[in-house]
């Protein structure tokens, strides 16, 4: 960089990770930086409350406009898709143009592949994009209209292997418990759930497992763990395990991949790219960064995305100002988990087992930081961060960190001291 240019930060996508990554880099570098934001879409869409839209949330009131935020923080917004990268040039190929860059963050996230479980396509109903939860807002209505006409129905819910966080699904399913059962037609649909997992949200450990177990039985959820599928037809899911289970209706979240595959930057077998875990660095490429779903951390999550937007933000951040990163990301897990007559909290520390095929593990000796419970009032946090987050990432502010992060944290805290399980694992 020669003379008195700006450096320019170029970063790839406007989810969580990109949006957290240019707005913590803005308020850190104040005009010492350029950025420049490049997204497919114009908007930014708060997906974790697509959760009911099944039930009848509009999905456009899950949309965030960029174009205000980025001008009000000086951040060039160019909408287009980010094609190849040159990190030898230090150059990005987009539907409009080339772009050259001195830091890249990389933010374009995750996609489905449902293909690659035989007629899990065809005939599953999905819930990665608004349009598959608006149709499968049209199937519960439909079982609702059976029910009511005395007609039994059977519900199957599908968790395939390289599924990267099944989270929501959780959720979906005891939704839809309680809003048959608020409908009067709780006994007239039989509900199966089925996870490639050996446990139960087997990411967030032991704890969380227990409490979807004890949902399920209270529920009459028939659950099962350890059921990898082989092949879906249309009148039932074959598992490896020689089991077979007939549905009515199908509802599935698909195996992950990279939403864009970059081949001059390493990366797993699904397209994620390798990177350094606290940095956010990709591996061999020190001025590349890859945050949220598009980097190799196993678990796929907003709140992660945030910790590691934050991170490669510090880190880029301190190379401009000549300082030293404080800001690595620590993979602790925050969510709250909707059922409408209550909600689930969890608090999890994590750590990389360095087992490929459980690579993630609850960290060993944290016990105090591992929270769970339930509870009604968990339902006004859910409501909070569905609030919050949107209304922060619309004016251009970061959502974790600073003051407003602390007060948020400071509620969190005192809520989980009450309602919140922290006993032995």
């Amino acid at each position: 960089m020669s003379g008195q240019r700006k450096p320019r930060v170029l970063v790839l996508g406007g989810g969580f990770g990109g949006l957290e990554t240019a707005f913590s880099l803005r308020k850190m570098v104040g005009g010492a930086a350029s950025i420049t934001l490049v997204s497919d879409l114009d908007h930014f869409y708060f997906k974790p409350n697509s959760i009911y839209v099944p039930f009848g949330l509009d999905p456009e009131r899950l949309r965030v406009p960029l174009e205000r935020p980025a001008r009000r923080r000086r951040i060039e917004l160019i909408q287009a898709r980010a094609g190849g990268i040159d990190p030898d040039a230090r150059r990005v190929e987009t539907e409009s143009g080339q772009l050259d860059y001195d830091y890249l963050v990389i933010a374009t996230g995750a996609g489905m592949r449902a293909e690659e479980i035989p007629g899990l396509l065809e005939y599953a109903k999905g819930t990665w994009t608004a349009e598959d939860m608006l149709a499968l807002g049209d199937s519960f209505s439909e079982l609702l209209e059976a029910a009511r006409g005395g007609e039994r129905r059977r519900v199957l819910f599908l968790v395939p292997p390289n599924n990267k966080c099944a989270g929501p699904l959780y959720e979906i399913v005891l939704m839809l418990d309680t809003w048959l059962g608020r409908h009067g037609a709780g006994d007239s649909i039989e509900i199966t759930w089925t996870t490639y997992e050996p446990t139960f949200i087997h990411a967030f450990g032991p704890r969380l497992h227990n409490v979807v177990s004890e949902e399920f039985a209270r529920r009459g959820i028939d659950g099962h763990a350890g059921y990898v599928v082989e092949e879906v037809t249309p009148e039932e899911v074959r598992y490896e395990n020689g089991e077979r289970l007939g549905y009515d209706l199908l509802v599935s979240f698909p195996p992950y991949v990279a939403a864009e595959s970059f081949g001059d930057l390493p990366s797993d077998e699904r397209g994620f790219l390798q990177t350094e875990l606290g940095s956010r660095q990709v591996v061999g490429h020190p001025d590349v960064y890859a945050v949220g779903d598009s980097g190799d951390f196993p678990v796929k999550q907003a709140f992660l995305a945030f910790l590691q937007g934050d991170a490669a933000a510090a880190h880029i951040g301190s190379r401009i100002l000549d300082g030293q990163p404080d800001d690595l990301f620590d993979p602790v897990s925050m969510c709250v988990m909707e059922q409408f007559d209550k909600a689930t909290f969890a608090k999890v520390p994590l750590r990389l087992t360095g087992n490929p095929a459980d690579p993630i593990e609850v960290r060993p000796g944290a016990e105090d930081e591992y929270q769970v419970g339930s509870s009604r009032i968990w339902r006004m946090g859910k409501k909070m961060l569905g609030l919050s987050v949107p209304w922060r990432f619309g004016r251009g502010l970061p959502f974790h960190g600073g003051t407003f992060w602390a007060a948020m944290n400071t509620g969190l805290k005192g809520m989980a001291g009450l309602f919140a399980k922290s006993g032995g694992r």
